[in-house]
């Protein structure tokens, strides 16, 4: 089945719609946290090194992939590396669809609490811990949430490509980068926040010589950017025909980490304006999804500071603009895999609805459970990204940089130096990654790294992983047959 004709009307459509994957809750919560827990600016120098070793190089290779097959992540393997590892991208159109299933569950959370600071109700909560707990194990407030979220991106989507997912970002993602920009503004305004500019922006030698550092700024590249998910390749099926894939990856990046920066210049200037006494400790609060820093903390700094209510609403309605920006494409990619798989696009988007909102009741309800999926999941994404690299091996990449990447309309000229990344740096990088985390599991639980069932272990991933693609080999060929069928 084609992509039924539609395409992006524009750069800017396409280049908001992709900045929408590329943009969530990510930057906003996490990279604040792990920047303040590796340094500050000690870990921004390789997080921007790695934007480039890392980030950039998958995203040109997804739009190119995308573009050249019009098909989803089943179909463009299939195309591009042959029938028999139709498996591969099975397991990365599986990997973002499993996060899909609870992201709509953090989605709900973030819709919650922007009902709550729109309402005027959550500066009057007396106990944010307590509160976050209670809402957390209540058991259906979670799931009324996760089924607004699902139901409002479902929504989304069913409109199309054009009038659903790029006049959406259209309006999210423009409206996103002003509430984030005001906000920053604000906090730099804050007597005191010249602390956390400092702290954020001052590099020291301790920190750039720890390798720890640098293997959190390569993964927090990993997962922020959406490179090597495949949902760019999916939003690169609707590209136009002359498309320009160099300037578009660049712009991509570079943009999402400007959102990142500015998050975390948001985040710093405000802890330490604030409460500068327990700026650290705030800064760097744990919990699932980076729940500590988000849902307890961020309120109660709001709270402190003059028209707070109305700056904590802008940063829950920028949080919530990027999930569900990033939910969008999410969706979107389970739905297009189902589409060439030569079902219609409505039956797709009915499918993908009752098995998101039911997949992801077990993440609503538990957090043990959600944090079992983002650990395995999580770990999965840097696979996925050695897989589109390992694609683009099998293609050929000096063909496919000369001809998928440097197509006709090219803005940019891309060198030889994508030829090494894409052969030595990014399977590297994806081998030192698995196996640093897989290192920390077996730390944490030196007598039971290898159980199935405990939530963060090596154990846990081998088995989750090793089910999921015993099940895809053995349908591979079916699979391939029916997506390749004219």
């Amino acid at each position: 089945m084609s992509s039924g004709g539609e395409r992006f009307t524009s750069r800017w459509g396409l280049i908001v719609s992709v900045l929408g994957i590329a943009v969530g809750t990510g930057n906003i919560w996490r990279f604040p946290r792990i920047a303040a827990a590796n340094g500050g600016g000690s870990f921004l120098i390789p997080w921007v090194i790695f934007l480039f070793l890392w980030s950039i190089p998958l995203i040109m290779a997804e739009f190119a992939i995308g573009k050249s097959t019009r098909h989803g992540t089943v179909g463009a393997f299939a195309r591009l590396m042959g029938e028999r590892f139709t498996w591969m991208g099975l397991f990365v159109g599986f990997v973002a669809s499993a996060i899909m299933f609870y992201y709509s569950v953090v989605t709900g959370w973030c819709f919650r609490y922007l009902l709550l600071a729109a309402t005027g109700q959550l500066f009057q909560i007396a106990d944010y811990t307590g509160d976050w707990n209670h809402f957390t194990l209540s058991g259906w407030q979670p799931i009324i949430f996760h089924f607004l979220a699902i139901s409002f991106g479902v929504w989304i989507i069913s409109r199309g490509v054009v009038a659903g997912i790029e006049r959406t970002n259209r309006l999210l993602i423009p409206t996103l980068l002003i509430l984030i920009v005001v906000s920053a503004i604000r906090a730099v305004t804050l007597p005191g926040a010249l602390e956390g500019l400092n702290y954020l922006f001052t590099p020291r030698l301790d920190g750039l010589l720890d390798y720890r550092v640098w293997l959190h700024a390569l993964t927090q590249n990993a997962w922020d950017t959406g490179a090597g998910w495949g949902l760019i390749l999916t939003y690169a099926v609707y590209m136009r025909e002359r498309e320009d894939v160099p300037l578009n990856a660049a712009l991509i990046g570079l943009g999402n980490n400007s959102v990142s920066l500015l998050a975390g210049i948001t985040v710093f200037c405000t802890v330490f304006a604030l409460m500068p006494s327990r700026a650290m400790e705030i800064a760097t609060s744990p919990g699932p999804a980076n729940t500590g820093l988000t849902f307890i903390w961020i309120p109660q700094l709001f709270e402190q500071m003059v028209g707070g209510a109305f700056f904590c609403l802008l940063f829950f309605l920028a949080l919530s603009f990027a999930a569900l920006s990033s939910l969008i494409s999410l969706l979107e990619l389970a739905v297009r895999i189902l589409m060439d798989l030569k079902i219609s696009r409505q039956t797709a988007l009915m499918v993908v609805y009752l098995v998101g909102f039911t997949a992801g009741l077990p993440s609503a309800l538990s957090q043990d459970f959600f944090v079992n999926q983002d650990w395995t999941w999580g770990i999965a994404l840097m696979v996925s990204g050695l897989f589109v690299a390992l694609a683009v091996l099998v293609r050929g990449v000096e063909d496919f940089r000369n001809r998928d990447i440097n197509s006709p309309g090219s803005d940019l000229h891309i060198g030889r130096w994508y030829d090494w990344i894409i052969r030595v740096a990014i399977p590297v990088q994806v081998i030192v990654l698995v196996l640093w985390w897989f290192w920390q599991a077996m730390i944490a639980g030196p007598d039971d790294w290898w159980n199935p069932f405990r939530i963060e272990s090596v154990g846990t991933c081998l088995f989750q992983w090793g089910i999921v693609l015993i099940v895809f080999l053995m349908i591979n060929r079916r699979v391939a047959t029916r997506t390749l069928k004219k």
